[in-house]
This record gives structure tokens, sequence and C-alpha cells, in this order.
């Protein structure tokens, strides 16, 4: 047996500190770690703990959750508070998922159920072990980086690089084009999942009666034209993050099944007798309020608990005006480059329509915008007449007063009515656009579509 006692190891040297009363979790623990080339301490104690942690530097540290003296969340507020970049695995009970939430927010980096699971250690600490260490100096630029330097977007930049330290699950509010995914992304490029997959699904563009087999994948023969064997996105996202957009859109019979996958860290394929482990992390996203829809009775309480253990909220275009500069160059530039077109210049009334304009379609519209305005400039400069926007009040709130504006075609013109009158059902329905869709006398699959053409989609 390996103790924590054995005079030739001190916790100047180790790398890990284990934290749980029962002998044979310690053993196994340390065995595991060993045979990863990974030196460990050990406490059975809260007080024997903490007595370690003022002696030694640990790189992660594994405890139980409940111990004889105190709670392992104790011990997870303490390391926040006084070693921020030691991470915490919390090892809860079978079945005690509201303990791992409640770990989660403490701040502790992820948890492991009892009866712990070899694979599920390894792959916790070779996560852990491939943090990029804080000490290096800052970390290089994500390809998905957030532009801005507004207070929102720093404030925003700052939460996400605290939140790539964690396995916390996370969810992110904001409307539609702020740049919840390409926030989901930073966090993930960040993180110690970084060299995983990102694998990034649309809740709502799954048909129901095939959602089950899209998330968890299915066996040959489960049903008619399955031909072979296919993994899900569960499968898919498996050492890396699994981004679930629009997850409001989720059914209720699918909700229960996502939740025990999220619980239980394992999946079963559609037609297979075996659940699978599956090691990632889960980052959901909407742009209607989850909370309300609890109330509703249209999204699980528990699954809401799940998925909100971290809440990111991306601001709209709106509330950081001063950022549009920035934005317009760096987009053109994108969209230029992507065009082979030299980049043209923006004329001063130019930018100022575009920064007095509301965006009901935030980053994404100006993106839809400034990608017509390259098409439609001449002389190597964008115009307002190139922008095709009308900043006034009445169209902020979604008034179209009926006239065709100078400068502006009957495509255009249609574009506006029509973008004002979805905008005004959406307002309506507060949000539902299934609703809203009935309300215009559409399909969900025509409104989706218009939504998408009008640079209003998520």
């Amino acid at each position: 047996m390996i103790c924590a006692t054995n005079e030739r190891r001190t916790s100047a040297d180790a790398a890990v500190l284990v934290v749980d009363d029962e002998e044979d979790i310690r053993e196994l623990l340390e065995l595991t770690l060993l045979r990863m080339g990974l030196r460990s301490e050990s406490a059975g104690t809260l007080a024997e703990a903490r007595a370690l942690l003022e002696r030694g530097h640990f790189k992660l540290c594994l405890t139980d959750m409940r111990l004889p003296d105190g709670e392992g969340i104790e011990l997870v507020r303490e390391i926040a508070e006084k070693h921020p970049y030691l991470p915490v695995a919390v090892i809860t009970a079978f079945g005690s998922m509201e303990n791992a939430v409640q770990v989660l927010k403490a701040g502790a980096f992820d948890y492991l159920s009892k009866p712990v699971s070899l694979e599920q250690i390894r792959a916790l600490v070779k996560s852990v072990f491939e943090l990029p260490k804080a000490e290096a100096g800052a970390r290089p630029l994500a390809a998905s980086a957030l532009t801005g330097e507004s207070p929102a977007m720093l404030q925003v930049r700052s939460m996400i690089e605290r939140l790539s330290r964690s396995q916390a699950p996370i969810h992110i509010s904001g409307e539609s084009g702020s740049g919840k995914e390409r926030g989901a992304r930073q966090i993930h490029e960040l993180g110690p999942r970084a060299a995983g997959p990102f694998v990034a699904v649309n809740c709502g563009a799954i048909p129901e009666n095939l959602m089950e087999s899209e998330f968890f994948g299915y066996r040959k023969g489960a049903f008619t034209g399955a031909d072979a064997d296919r993994d899900g996105f569960f499968q898919a996202a498996n050492g890396g993050t699994l981004f679930l957009d629009e997850v409001g859109d989720l059914p209720l019979t699918m909700q229960v099944k996502l939740l025990r996958a999220i619980q239980e860290k394992r999946v079963r394929r559609l037609g297979d007798t075996a659940e699978q482990a599956v090691d990632l992390r889960i980052i959901s996203a909407t742009h209607r309020n989850l909370k309300e829809l609890v109330d509703q009775g249209r999204f699980r309480q528990d699954l809401f608990y799940r998925l909100n253990v971290i809440e990111l909220h991306m601001p709209s275009l709106r509330e950081r005006r001063e950022d549009i500069p920035g934005l317009v160059d760096t987009l053109l530039r994108r969209l230029a480059s992507d065009s082979g077109l030299p980049v043209p210049g923006v004329q001063p009334d130019a930018l100022a329509a575009l920064s007095a304009y509301s965006f009901p379609g935030n980053v994404r519209e100006l993106e839809n915008i400034l990608e017509r305005a390259l098409a439609l400039h001449s002389d190597g400069r964008i115009e307002v007449e190139d922008l095709h926007i009308e900043p006034d009040e009445g169209e902020e709130s979604g008034a179209v007063d009926g006239v065709l504006r100078q400068s502006e075609s009957l495509q255009d013109y249609l574009d506006r009515v029509e973008k004002a009158a979805i905008l005004d059902a959406i307002e309506k329905t507060h949000g539902n656009r299934t609703a809203a869709a009935r309300l215009l006398g559409v399909t969900f699959r025509s409104l989706r579509y218009r939504l998408e053409r009008l640079g209003i989609n998520e």
C-alpha cells in the first residue's frame, strides 16, 4: 500500500493532493496516479489537507465530498480563495448530483461520481496537466477571439478567461447574433480541452423524432435505414466540448435523456445494450429566458440548474456601441480578404450611421450589412447609401412608413417591411418563434429561413 507518511516523499515534490477518509479509495487513486508518472500526497481529513496545502505546491487536488471533520466543499472554497490556480475535483456519492452542482458553483474544476471510474480519473488528470500555466505569461489570442474594448466586452473576456480554467457547465445568454457561439468557442480554445473537438449543435434545427439518434448515435439495424453504426454528438465531442445552442427548443422528452447523460457522463446508442462513457464539457446557449420557460413548465427545472451552473451574458451591440468602429474594420478586412478584394475605406458619415443604428440582429447583422456594402461600393469608399440602413426611431421600434426611401431598391424596401413584421411578431410572442410563425401565418421552417436571410437569426 502507498501511504501519506512515506518519508521518501514530501508535499513539495508531490503533484496531486488526494483527500479521502476511505483508505481503499486513497490507495486506488494513488496507484492510478503513480502509473501515470505522478507523485501524490494523501490526507484523511480536512485538517490534514490544510496542513499539506500550507507546506506544498500541488497541481491538482482530488477530494471526497464527505470527510470526518467537514465537507469537501469547504476545502473547495478555501482553495478558490487562497490557491486560485489549483484545480480541485470533487468525488461525490452516486446520485448526489445536487452536490456536484454546488461544488462546481463553489469553484471546483470538475467532479467524479462513486464508484470512481479509472477511465474518468485518467481523463480528468490528463486535462488538468494540459492546463496552460498561469505564470507562463499572456495566453495567445484564440482564433475565435471576441473583438471590442468596451467595458462590457472587457468584462466578458475576463469572465471567459476564468471560465476556461473550469469544467463547470456554462450557460450563455444573449440576443440573436450577439456572439454566443463565438464565446463558447473561445472558452474551449483557452481551456485544457483545446486540442479536443468543439461540436456545435443547434437544438432547434433537429426534428424531434431524430433527436435521440443524433445526440447519442445508433447501432446498425436499430431502425429502418440504419445500415451502419453511427456515433452521435456526445461521442463526436468526446475529449472536447459540446455546445448546445438554442437549448430552450428541446422537447421535454429529450430534456430527460439529456439530463441523465450529463449527470452520469454515459450514453447509450439506439439499439445498443451497453453504455459508453463520455468525457466532455457542456456549454449551452439560448436567446430566450430559460427561467421563464421553467416557470411555464416548458423546461425542466433540474436540467436548468444542471446547465446553468455558471451564466455568461453576451451583450448586444447596442450595449457596446463604442466597439462598432473596431468591429467594422475587423469584419471588412476579413470579408475583403475572403472575396479577394482591396479593403475599402468607410466614410465618416457611413460610420456615424452604423454607430447610430439599433442592430436588432447584432454583430451578425453588422456583418451582413458590410458584406452587402462591400459588393455595392465604388471608388474604394463605402458611403451611407451603400449600407441601406435607416437608423431612425421608427425603424428601431419596428414601425415602417410604407414609403420607398431615396436610394432604396424595391427589394430593400420589401426586406425592411418583412423584417419589421417579423420583429414585431417575435416581440409579441416573447421570443417564441413557433408562436411568431403562427401569428405571421407561415411555417416554422419558412420563418427560420427568413430570419437567416434577413440577418436576425441566431
